[in-house]
């Protein structure tokens, strides 16, 4: 007789990939995990579409709309409200899940004081294919306000329902579903250490493209929403400068100038080694796009 293991929902919010969204859907369903699986895809006002994907024993796949706001936190919300599981976790529709992720995250979860966690990830795309892992076993909210840390990535999040209930479903009110995800984590951390296992367990499609090439006016939008909703970010000089970097850029990006050089004084007093400084003043003075910058950074793997 297998020991009990507890059953996990995964929600996987899409529109409109179908190929990615079934490749994303069958490593989820073929993980090495003898607990029930249950993966739940979320159609984000699109109609929803069946999936040719094999359904195993001991794993469940449920195809639902967006009952909630339209967009990527109102898709997640909608599909947690459908779980049945004990533990929940999220795949973004264009990532993959190597087959040893939920047996290697919920071997850590027997410990009870520890609620969630994650693992290290794979980027892999045209011209980059490069692991992203924490040297770290626990990742708290002080490291969070200091840093966004891209290893913690929603694909890898695996939490258990006591710690969502605690920290509260995805922010649908953000801007543009902009930072979500680290607006969630914040919350999360605040709850419980982030366990990490130390090993790439998930690919992340880094295709060096975004959503959010151009909507600079709701990017400012978006961190401006989450400096107020969360004012213990000002307790980390190197952080809010971080966010106000990403502001200042936004905002050049988006030729705001006089608006954009004021928010990057702010940023130099609070961090003068900022690297989003460099980023951003050629941008500030017509050298560059930041369509441009954010690609360049992207082809190394980061972000701005």
């Amino acid at each position: 007789m297998r020991s009990q293991v507890p059953d996990v929902t995964v929600v996987v919010a899409t529109r409109d990939r179908p190929g990615l969204l079934e490749r994303a859907v069958a490593s989820i369903l073929n993980q090495e995990y003898e607990g029930r699986v249950e993966c739940i895809v979320v159609f984000d006002h699109v109609p929803v579409r069946d999936l040719v994907v094999p359904v195993g024993p001991n794993r469940a796949l449920k195809l639902i709309s967006n009952t909630h706001r339209q967009g990527l936190p109102g898709g997640r919300n909608s599909g947690v409200d459908a779980a049945t599981g004990e533990l929940l976790a999220f795949c973004d529709d264009d990532d993959i899940w190597l087959p040893s992720k939920l047996a290697r995250q919920t071997a850590l979860l027997v410990h009870p004081e520890i609620g969630a966690v994650s693992c290290g990830l794979r980027l892999r795309g045209p011209g980059i294919d490069k692991d992203r892992v924490l040297d770290s076993d626990f990742v708290y909210l002080d490291d969070f306000l200091a840093d966004r840390i891209m290893e913690v990535h929603s694909s890898t999040m695996l939490v258990r329902r006591s710690v969502w209930a605690a920290a509260g479903p995805v922010d649908e009110d953000i801007p543009g579903g902009y930072s979500e995800d680290y607006e969630w984590l914040l919350r999360v951390a605040a709850q419980t250490p982030i366990a990490i296992v130390r090993e790439a367990l998930v690919i992340v499609d880094w295709h060096g493209g975004s959503f959010y090439f151009g909507r600079w006016a709701m990017i400012v939008e978006a961190q401006r929403y989450l400096i107020a909703k969360h004012p213990e970010l000002a307790q980390s000089r190197e952080g809010m400068a971080r966010l106000r970097g990403q502001i200042a850029f936004a905002l050049a990006s988006g030729h705001r100038r006089t608006e954009a050089i004021k928010e990057l004084a702010a940023v130099i007093r609070l961090n003068p080694l900022e690297k989003r400084v460099l980023a951003t003043v050629p941008v500030i003075m017509g050298l560059m796009t930041g369509e441009r910058a954010l690609r360049m950074a992207q082809k190394r793997g980061k972000g701005i």
